[in-house]
């Protein structure tokens, strides 16, 4: 082959592997904007400005749409990420701040944490479908691997509320610790993970029961109780690992999803807060509100690798391949 051919040759190349490079999106809080950091390089590569208090982040199942609770904006913000523009607003509710989006990719599931409700909007027809009265602070959300379930956490009244996705409607209750901030489902959909902020725990559900199984507690050398905070949880693919972030507390704590034992503590930024793995799973990332960055955790190794500057707050924090 000529010279100049395997030059053009291997430049395509990596313009293709640059071109589809995994991507990380972050929410800063108090900046209004969405930091884009280059997975390739561990670097911030652009900064998109987006409506007031960014929080909740998700993405749609082909990875081509963001959609971006503007908090203070009381609207779900839809970005094309192709071109990285607003493309358009969903009725969200008042204050949405967290939300998740059925397996059928069409109803997102909204917290409204000022009005005790969860809105059911149709993102491809814009319209709302339902709006469930929950407790009191409804902030977590997530739908069941399965699409049976979407369950809410609500602060003040401290339960889940199980909604059932054929029917809209709210079926069941359970009473967690204080200040339920998160839930996750494992991969099979037979426990959900909810965190308790306030309490202090992370409480293990069985779902076909609705009952409580376990009750995860964590104690840091050097860091007082009162500063153990769970929010954010994420559990491994393959079922090895649950990622608890513990706030202010500003560790991850590492548990094995089957025996629940706490295996380790991990230091990461200040006031760590949520959570998303690399598409390959070998890294998980840390949202860092406090010290306005985010940790880059080898989830081999389990060690933390490196810390990226974003805005300030991050909040929320998705990845796409």
């Amino acid at each position: 082959m000529h010279l100049t051919t395997l030059a053009l040759s291997i430049g395509l190349t990596l313009a293709s592997s640059a071109t589809w490079a995994a991507t990380a999106y972050v929410s800063n809080e108090k900046d209004d904007s969405i930091s884009v950091i280059d997975l390739a390089t561990l670097e911030v590569s652009e900064t998109l400005k987006v409506g007031q208090r960014p929080r909740g982040l998700l993405l749609s199942s082909d990875n081509k749409l963001l959609y971006i609770c503007a908090s203070d904006s009381d609207r779900v913000q839809v970005m094309d990420l192709a071109s990285r523009k607003i493309i358009k607003e969903l009725p969200s509710g008042a204050d949405p701040e967290q939300f998740a989006l059925h397996h059928n990719d069409r109803w997102l599931y909204i917290s409204n944490e000022d009005d005790a409700l969860v809105t059911v909007v149709d993102t491809q027809s814009d319209q709302v479908l339902a709006q469930i009265d929950v407790g009191v602070e409804p902030e977590g959300m997530a739908v069941s691997p399965d699409g049976k379930w979407a369950v809410n956490t609500s602060e003040t009244t401290n339960m889940l509320h199980w909604i059932d996705t054929s029917s809209q409607q709210l079926v069941d209750n359970t009473l967690v610790d204080q200040r339920p901030r998160h839930v996750e489902f494992d991969p099979a959909g037979k426990r959900l993970w909810a965190s308790a902020e306030i309490g202090g725990t992370v409480s293990v559900i069985d779902v076909a029961s609705r009952q409580i199984e376990k009750v995860l507690k964590f104690q840091i050398k050097g860091v007082h109780p009162d500063k153990v905070q769970p929010v954010g949880v994420k559990l491994s693919a393959d079922g090895k690992y649950a990622f608890v972030a513990l706030g202010p507390a500003n560790h991850v704590a590492v548990v094995d999803a089957k025996t629940f034992e706490i295996l380790d503590y991990l230091l990461v930024g200040r006031r760590v807060w949520h959570m998303a793995f690399t598409p390959d799973q070998s890294q998980l990332l840390t949202t860092n509100g406090v010290s306005g960055d985010v940790s880059v955790i080898d989830v081999a190794s389990l060690k933390v690798s490196k810390s990226i500057k974003v805005g300030r707050y991050p909040w929320g924090v998705v990845v796409t391949p």
